[in-house]
């Protein structure tokens, strides 16, 4: 398991299109892969589930990957939050 955290970069954080972009990246890999805000854990595959996190923009969030590439899909997870999804 693999664990890193982030804070969400972009001022509406993981609205409807940053998450799909967040999303499309989760699934390019194998591992499961969750996304964590303050007690809540979902799914970071699952639109809803990521969306229903109303994480906004300043928020720490944590990506856990469990999997053969666990360590490559939170790397890429967290430099994609970092970016502020090119917005």
């Amino acid at each position: 398991m693999f664990v890193k955290e982030v804070v969400v970069q972009n001022q509406v954080g993981l609205h409807a299109r940053p998450a799909t972009f967040f999303i499309q990246k989760a699934n390019e890999y194998k591992a499961s892969i969750w996304v964590e805000k303050e007690e809540r854990r979902v799914n970071a595959k699952s639109l809803l589930g990521v969306l229903s996190l109303g994480i906004v923009g300043g928020t720490t969030i944590k990506i856990i990957a469990d999997g053969v590439d666990e360590k490559e899909a939170v790397e890429s997870l967290v430099e994609l939050v970092e970016s502020g999804f090119a917005e």
